[in-house]
Parts: C-alpha cells; sequence; structure tokens
C-alpha cells in the first residue's frame, strides 16, 4: 500500500513540476515577445519556413476535405441535397476543418521541426554558447517561431478555407451536378464574416501552440540523438492534443449562444 501511494505521489510531483516549468517557460517567451531587441530576418526566415513552404501540404488536405465533406453531406442531407451540400460545406470548413487540419498538418510538420532543431542545439550545447556570446537563447530561438506560427497559420488557414470550399464547389457542380451558380450562390448566403473570423482567431491560437510546443520540447530536450527524437514526437503529440482541446472550449465560447 506504501509503496502504491509513493509511485502515485511521485507522478503527482512529476505532473506539477512539468506543469509549473512548462507555465514558467510560456510566461517568459510571450514577455519577450514585447521586450526588444528583436530579430525581424529571424522572424521573417520563420514565416517562410511556417507558412510558404506549409502551403502544399495544407492546400492538399483542404481540397480533398472539402470534396469529401460535399460528398457525405450529399448522402446525409439527400432531402434538401444542394442547400444542405452548401451550408455543410462552407460553414464546416470555414469554422471548424479548415483552422483543425491546418493546425494538425503544420504540428505534425512544422512542431517536429522545430523541437528537432532546438533539441540539436540543447544537447550539442550550442544554446550554452548562445548564452555565453550574451545573446538571449529566447530572444534568439523562442520568440521569432512564436510570432511567425501566430501570423503564418492565419495565412494558411485563410488560403485552405478558399481551397476547401473551393473543392466542395467542384465536387457539387461536376460529380453531383449541382446548379453552379445557385450552389455558389447559397454559399455566399450563408458564410458570415464571424464564421471566418472566428477560424482564423481559432488558428492564430492553434499556430501559438504549435510552435510553443516545439520550442519548449526542444528546449528541455536531454539524452544525445534519443532525447531529441522523443522531443521530436512529444512535441506534435502534445501539440496535437492542445489544438483539439483548444477548438472545442474556442467554439464553446464562440458559438454558445
Amino acid at each position: 500500500m506504501l509503496d502504491f501511494l509513493a509511485s502515485v505521489g511521485r507522478i503527482f510531483i512529476g505532473f506539477l513540476d512539468g506543469t509549473g516549468r512548462f507555465a514558467l517557460f510560456t510566461v517568459e517567451g510571450v514577455s519577450h515577445c514585447f521586450r526588444p531587441p528583436f530579430y525581424p530576418r529571424l522572424i521573417g526566415r520563420q514565416l517562410i519556413d511556417m507558412g510558404f513552404y506549409s502551403l502544399p501540404v495544407v492546400g492538399l488536405t483542404a481540397l480533398f476535405t472539402g470534396m469529401v465533406l460535399a460528398l457525405q453531406a450529399h448522402t446525409g442531407f439527400s432531402f434538401a441535397a444542394e442547400t444542405g451540400v452548401a451550408i455543410i460545406v462552407v460553414l464546416s470548413v470555414t469554422r471548424e476543418l479548415g483552422p483543425v487540419i491546418a493546425g494538425l498538418m503544420v504540428a505534425g510538420r512544422i512542431g517536429a521541426a522545430i523541437a528537432a532543431e532546438i533539441g540539436t542545439m540543447r544537447v550539442t550545447d550550442q544554446i550554452d554558447a548562445l548564452s555565453t556570446l550574451s545573446t538571449n537563447p529566447y530572444k534568439y530561438l523562442v520568440v521569432p517561431r512564436l510570432i511567425a506560427g501566430t501570423i503564418a497559420l492565419p495565412c494558411l488557414v485563410f488560403v485552405a478555407d478558399v481551397i476547401g470550399i473551393f473543392g466542395g464547389f467542384l465536387v457539387g457542380t461536376y460529380s453531383l451536378d449541382y446548379n453552379p451558380s445557385s450552389f455558389l450562390g447559397v454559399m455566399m448566403d450563408n458564410v458570415a464574416t464571424d464564421d471566418v473570423a472566428s477560424g482564423l482567431v481559432k488558428s492564430a491560437v492553434f499556430g501559438f501552440i504549435v510552435a510553443l510546443m516545439g520550442c519548449y520540447h526542444g528546449y528541455h530536450s536531454k539524452g544525445g540523438a534519443q532525447g531529441v527524437g522523443a522531443a521530436t514526437t512529444y512535441a506534435v503529440v502534445s501539440g496535437s492534443i492542445m489544438i483539439l482541446l483548444t477548438d472545442y472550449l474556442m467554439t464553446a465560447l464562440f458559438f454558445s449562444s
């Protein structure tokens, strides 16, 4: 019995230690985002890596998501097919699927890359070298990625929304034989600014989460190559879970009324 209680206590203490360390890292990283010096060139480089280079995978995912969504909606809403499919595609893509799918894709691509890069710098003592050269590691490594993630993902999601709706439009008009002008008109009449804005706000939070998880796990990695590999896995898994949890909370906040 005492061994069981001791093991539970160790797990609880470890959880508190990890939570506190993560909270301190988050506060430290966010605080440096508003204090000079800044590194615009590093921020621009991260914007290109996170935004431009992620566009093909996000675009393809959004295209096929919109196409599949149109087919499934046609099956489920056969009693009001054209109107129902158009409404479901445009609202689902802008409110939920665009931000979530893009966030998960970026978490798999960028979260792992950030954790691997910073983790390699940690185990090879490059982060300690930055401190020796009077360069704050948070300023140089964490802040550019947090800012770039928060800016890049909404841009990706906006493009993904357009591509996803276009994919649903293609399936609706060429595969399901809907009237193109009528189908497009229903889409335009049923999408509101709040729908698009809520998805963009979500995506900004998701981008921050992806960058934060990658930086945190990479910054605290240890144990050589094996530790770096574990950090990349933790970054992707924790980032994906946090995206889904945050999506539920923000959806409940935006659409509770």
